[in-house]
């Protein structure tokens, strides 16, 4: 199901809690979508997955590179990780919604009732933070422990 643009009457939400007060205490506030997320018409499965995962890495790397890794520039790592979500979302609203972030999109999906496609929120951002962690872990932090094993 594709994001729908809000229409007056409807609420768009950032996380279960609020979805769930939202249409607790609003008439009508479900009629739509509450924000949640859907594949665009001309998007497919696979492709949807695989934006997922490019998404979440992208973000999870950037993560890792500066507010993780000890070497890393951590004064940057707000901008970085800012910088990181816009183009995540630039390029990913318009094709899956940009998940990244499951608890943002299971509110929304609960009370709202759209769960068509929603395995792409569990799959897609798991997948791309798994391969993150991984590489960075091997590549960049597995050449600093041999380059300086003393400072393990």
């Amino acid at each position: 199901m594709y994001r729908h643009p809000l229409r007056p009457g409807t609420a768009h939400v950032r996380n279960p809690g609020s979805s769930v007060l939202i249409a607790a205490t609003v008439p009508g506030a479900v009629d739509g979508t509450l924000g949640s997320h859907g594949l665009a018409p001309d998007v497919s499965l696979g492709a949807g997955l695989l934006i997922e995962v490019i998404l979440t890495f992208i973000l999870v790397f950037v993560v890792f590179s500066t507010a993780m890794d000890p070497r890393g520039m951590a004064h940057l790592a707000p901008v970085a990780i800012g910088l990181a979500i816009m183009v995540d979302h630039l390029m990913g609203v318009p094709l899956t919604g940009a998940y990244m972030n499951p608890a943002r999109s299971f509110g929304p999906a609960l009370v709202g009732g759209t769960w068509d496609n929603h395995w792409i929120l569990g799959a897609g951002p798991m997948v791309g933070g798994v391969l993150a962690a991984v590489l960075y872990d091997q590549i960049f932090l597995k050449r600093r422990s041999e380059e300086h094993p003393a400072q393990q």
